[in-house]
Protein backbone atom coordinates (compact mmCIF):
# COMPACT_ATOMS: atom_id res chain seq x y z
CA UNK A 1 0.00 0.00 0.00
CA UNK A 2 1.55 3.14 -1.03
CA UNK A 3 1.60 6.30 1.30
CA UNK A 4 -0.58 9.23 0.67
CA UNK A 5 0.90 12.71 1.53
CA UNK A 6 -1.33 15.42 2.17
CA UNK A 7 -2.07 17.82 -0.30
CA UNK A 8 -0.40 21.41 0.29
CA UNK A 9 -0.04 23.96 -2.12
CA UNK A 10 1.07 26.91 0.12
CA UNK A 11 -1.56 30.29 -0.72
CA UNK A 12 -3.36 28.96 -3.56
CA UNK A 13 -5.86 31.52 -3.57
CA UNK A 14 -2.94 33.75 -4.13
CA UNK A 15 -1.61 31.76 -6.66
CA UNK A 16 -4.65 31.25 -8.74
CA UNK A 17 -5.45 35.31 -8.50
CA UNK A 18 -1.70 35.80 -9.72
CA UNK A 19 -2.43 33.08 -12.75
CA UNK A 20 -5.83 35.32 -12.77
CA UNK A 21 -3.66 38.58 -13.77
CA UNK A 22 -1.20 36.71 -16.17
CA UNK A 23 -3.80 34.92 -18.24
CA UNK A 24 -5.95 38.73 -18.41
CA UNK A 25 -2.91 40.46 -19.36
CA UNK A 26 -2.33 38.13 -22.39
CA UNK A 27 -6.17 38.01 -23.03
CA UNK A 28 -8.47 40.00 -21.27
CA UNK A 29 -10.87 39.13 -18.65
CA UNK A 30 -13.62 37.86 -21.41
CA UNK A 31 -10.89 35.18 -22.45
CA UNK A 32 -10.19 33.57 -19.03
CA UNK A 33 -11.00 30.59 -17.71
CA UNK A 34 -11.30 28.46 -13.97
CA UNK A 35 -9.98 25.51 -16.17
CA UNK A 36 -6.81 27.58 -17.88
CA UNK A 37 -6.41 28.88 -14.69
CA UNK A 38 -5.85 25.74 -12.86
CA UNK A 39 -3.72 24.28 -15.76
CA UNK A 40 -1.44 27.42 -15.01
CA UNK A 41 -0.94 27.15 -11.54
CA UNK A 42 -0.69 23.52 -11.84
CA UNK A 43 -3.45 22.35 -9.72
CA UNK A 44 -6.81 20.44 -10.33
CA UNK A 45 -9.38 21.90 -12.66
CA UNK A 46 -11.80 21.98 -9.46
CA UNK A 47 -9.62 23.78 -7.00
CA UNK A 48 -10.46 27.52 -8.46
CA UNK A 49 -13.99 26.41 -7.68
CA UNK A 50 -13.00 25.64 -4.34
CA UNK A 51 -11.36 29.06 -3.82
CA UNK A 52 -13.46 31.32 -5.52
CA UNK A 53 -17.10 29.42 -6.73
CA UNK A 54 -16.87 30.29 -10.17
CA UNK A 55 -15.79 32.93 -12.63
CA UNK A 56 -17.52 35.75 -11.17
CA UNK A 57 -16.29 34.98 -7.99
CA UNK A 58 -12.74 35.25 -9.06
CA UNK A 59 -13.19 38.35 -10.79
CA UNK A 60 -15.02 39.36 -7.61
CA UNK A 61 -11.99 38.37 -5.69
CA UNK A 62 -9.53 40.13 -7.66
CA UNK A 63 -11.97 43.65 -8.70
CA UNK A 64 -11.53 43.86 -4.74
CA UNK A 65 -7.64 43.07 -4.87
CA UNK A 66 -7.52 45.66 -7.56
CA UNK A 67 -9.80 48.54 -5.37
CA UNK A 68 -7.74 47.81 -2.40
CA UNK A 69 -4.57 48.58 -4.41
CA UNK A 70 -5.71 51.28 -6.26
CA UNK A 71 -7.02 53.46 -2.58
CA UNK A 72 -3.32 52.41 -1.51
CA UNK A 73 -1.66 54.11 -4.13
CA UNK A 74 -4.15 57.00 -4.21
CA UNK A 75 -3.66 57.34 0.09
CA UNK A 76 0.39 57.37 -0.34
CA UNK A 77 0.05 59.94 -3.21
CA UNK A 78 -1.95 61.77 -0.68
CA UNK A 79 0.44 61.78 1.80
CA UNK A 80 3.50 62.15 -0.09
CA UNK A 81 2.85 65.07 -1.41
CA UNK A 82 -0.97 66.36 -0.46
CA UNK A 83 -1.63 67.02 -4.18
CA UNK A 84 -4.98 66.00 -6.15
CA UNK A 85 -3.30 66.17 -9.42
CA UNK A 86 0.38 63.79 -8.25
CA UNK A 87 -3.11 61.70 -6.99
CA UNK A 88 -4.22 61.97 -10.49
CA UNK A 89 -1.08 60.65 -11.34
CA UNK A 90 -0.71 57.52 -9.36
CA UNK A 91 -4.59 56.60 -10.51
CA UNK A 92 -3.02 56.41 -13.94
CA UNK A 93 0.31 54.81 -12.92
CA UNK A 94 -1.67 52.25 -11.36
CA UNK A 95 -3.78 51.83 -14.51
CA UNK A 96 -0.95 50.60 -16.48
CA UNK A 97 0.75 49.01 -13.85
CA UNK A 98 -2.31 47.08 -12.86
CA UNK A 99 -3.95 46.76 -15.98
CA UNK A 100 -5.27 43.47 -15.82
CA UNK A 101 -6.99 44.63 -12.34
CA UNK A 102 -7.85 47.90 -14.28
CA UNK A 103 -9.85 45.50 -16.71
CA UNK A 104 -11.81 44.15 -14.23
CA UNK A 105 -12.18 46.34 -11.83
CA UNK A 106 -14.80 48.82 -14.00
CA UNK A 107 -16.66 45.71 -16.04
CA UNK A 108 -19.62 44.93 -12.74
CA UNK A 109 -21.02 42.56 -15.41
CA UNK A 110 -18.19 40.14 -14.86
CA UNK A 111 -18.03 40.30 -11.15
CA UNK A 112 -20.84 39.84 -7.95
CA UNK A 113 -21.81 43.70 -7.47
CA UNK A 114 -23.46 42.69 -4.32
CA UNK A 115 -20.55 41.26 -2.51
CA UNK A 116 -19.68 42.92 0.87
CA UNK A 117 -15.62 43.24 0.16
CA UNK A 118 -16.28 44.89 -2.48
CA UNK A 119 -17.94 47.44 -1.62
CA UNK A 120 -15.83 48.00 1.43
CA UNK A 121 -13.12 47.72 -1.10
CA UNK A 122 -14.84 50.15 -3.29
CA UNK A 123 -15.41 52.26 -0.37
CA UNK A 124 -11.85 52.77 0.34
CA UNK A 125 -10.90 53.65 -2.87
CA UNK A 126 -13.39 56.65 -3.64
CA UNK A 127 -12.83 57.49 -0.35
CA UNK A 128 -9.01 58.36 -1.19
CA UNK A 129 -10.42 59.99 -4.43
CA UNK A 130 -12.25 62.24 -2.28
CA UNK A 131 -9.57 63.23 0.10
CA UNK A 132 -7.42 64.50 -3.01
CA UNK A 133 -10.60 66.53 -3.46
CA UNK A 134 -10.72 67.96 0.32
CA UNK A 135 -6.80 68.37 -0.30
CA UNK A 136 -7.34 71.64 -2.58
CA UNK A 137 -6.72 74.77 -2.03
CA UNK A 138 -10.25 76.28 -2.23
CA UNK A 139 -12.22 72.61 -1.39
CA UNK A 140 -15.51 72.35 -2.44
CA UNK A 141 -18.07 71.05 -0.05
CA UNK A 142 -21.67 68.95 -0.07
CA UNK A 143 -23.43 68.23 -3.95
CA UNK A 144 -19.85 70.51 -5.79
CA UNK A 145 -17.34 68.43 -3.62
CA UNK A 146 -19.17 64.96 -4.89
CA UNK A 147 -19.24 66.51 -8.54
CA UNK A 148 -15.88 67.99 -7.95
CA UNK A 149 -14.62 64.05 -7.14
CA UNK A 150 -16.76 62.96 -10.17
CA UNK A 151 -15.02 65.20 -12.61
CA UNK A 152 -11.69 63.99 -11.22
CA UNK A 153 -11.99 60.43 -11.43
CA UNK A 154 -13.75 60.85 -14.87
CA UNK A 155 -10.78 62.49 -15.74
CA UNK A 156 -7.60 60.52 -14.75
CA UNK A 157 -10.07 57.51 -16.00
CA UNK A 158 -10.68 58.43 -19.28
CA UNK A 159 -7.16 59.44 -19.56
CA UNK A 160 -6.21 55.87 -18.35
CA UNK A 161 -8.83 54.09 -20.62
CA UNK A 162 -7.35 56.14 -23.70
CA UNK A 163 -3.67 55.56 -22.74
CA UNK A 164 -4.28 51.86 -22.28
CA UNK A 165 -5.87 51.64 -25.42
CA UNK A 166 -3.15 53.16 -27.51
CA UNK A 167 -5.62 55.98 -28.47
CA UNK A 168 -3.47 59.26 -27.51
CA UNK A 169 -1.36 61.28 -29.98
CA UNK A 170 2.29 60.63 -29.77
CA UNK A 171 2.70 64.43 -28.97
CA UNK A 172 2.00 63.22 -25.26
CA UNK A 173 5.33 61.04 -24.70
CA UNK A 174 5.97 57.35 -23.82
CA UNK A 175 5.33 57.92 -19.66
CA UNK A 176 1.84 57.43 -18.87
CA UNK A 177 2.66 59.40 -15.30
CA UNK A 178 4.29 61.83 -16.73
CA UNK A 179 1.65 61.98 -19.70
CA UNK A 180 -0.99 62.48 -17.27
CA UNK A 181 0.83 64.91 -15.41
CA UNK A 182 1.09 67.49 -17.99
CA UNK A 183 -2.95 66.73 -19.40
CA UNK A 184 -3.98 67.15 -15.76
CA UNK A 185 -1.97 70.21 -14.82
CA UNK A 186 -3.59 72.10 -18.04
CA UNK A 187 -7.00 71.65 -16.16
CA UNK A 188 -5.79 72.70 -12.91
CA UNK A 189 -3.87 75.99 -15.02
Amino acid sequence: MTERRPYHHGDLRRTLLAAAVDAISESGPAALSLRELARRAGVSHAAPAHHFGDKAGLLTALAVEGFDLLADALNQARERTGSLLEAGVAYVRFAVEHRAHFEVMFQPSLYNEDDPELAAAQERAGAALSHGVAALPEPPAGHDARLAGLSAWSIVHGFATLWLAGALPPVVGDDAGEAARLVIRRLFN
